[in-house]
């Protein structure tokens, strides 16, 4: 087995596989192509479900035309965050509208917590896919739900060799739940999440996953939980 050449965050997402001006550009919130199907809930009623005033963050955001059509169904103090690599290619809504932020999910952090944490298909150009998810865990207020698609044979050790069953069983302990048959994780209330894997880098040549798309590979060395997330 190749062990393929792994790129770092900054050099990843300069490639085209992740720099991406046409994933998730037009997805709407209920239809065919809507963020309804894809989730398995209509994010409005959930939302308004739990909260006078609720919060949505949506990772890996495009257009954020789902954030925007929301914008008129939520009640004023309504929440609502979109982060993009790329961000939107229209200029921005109204005032009133959603923020809609173009930054690096790598790195960014957001200021406060959230009812709804959403990334569709986002993951699959994410390097460190675990890591993401392990600090939004944090962002979820107390009765929030973090939904996102995760391929897990996406997940690999150093040499290219499959990592996906050992990162579903360390999702699993740590209170996530996974849907093998729609590949989604979903996450209630949030939590402190340390996996036992280092992250190695990605691999952006590893090619088409189940969407059919071009998508990363994220690399990681398995390691004692106390010493996951330590710097090398």
């Amino acid at each position: 087995m190749t062990t393929p050449h792994l790129l770092p965050a900054h050099e990843l997402e300069l490639t085209s596989v992740v720099a991406n001006n046409t994933m998730n550009r037009e997805r709407g919130l209920a239809g065919v192509n809507s963020y309804a199907r894809e989730l398995g809930l209509d994010p409005v009623a959930h939302l308004t479900s739990r909260s006078a005033t609720p919060s949505w963050l949506d990772l890996c955001s495009g257009e954020g035309r789902a954030l925007r059509e929301a914008r008129s169904r939520l009640p004023a103090g309504a929440v609502l965050t979109g982060v993009d690599l790329v961000g939107p290619l229209a200029p921005a809504s109204l005032p009133d509208g959603p923020e809609l932020l173009t930054a690096s999910v790598a790195h960014w952090s957001p200021y406060r917590t959230y009812d709804l944490i959403t990334c569709v298909h986002g993951l699959h150009y994410v390097g460190d896919q675990l890591g993401l998810l392990a600090r939004a865990a944090s962002w979820l207020a107390a009765d929030g739900l973090l939904i996102a698609h995760l391929d897990p044979a996406s997940l690999r050790v150093a040499d290219g060799a499959p990592a996906g069953r050992a990162a579903l069983a360390a999702l699993r302990a740590a209170g996530f739940r996974y849907s093998g048959r729609h590949h989604r994780l979903s996450l209630h209330g949030p939590r402190t999440v340390r996996l036992p894997f280092r992250y190695l880098g990605a691999d952006p040549a590893a090619g088409p996953n189940y969407t059919g798309q071009p998508a990363v590979a994220s690399h990681y060395e398995p390691v004692p939980v106390a010493a996951a997330g330590a710097p090398q």
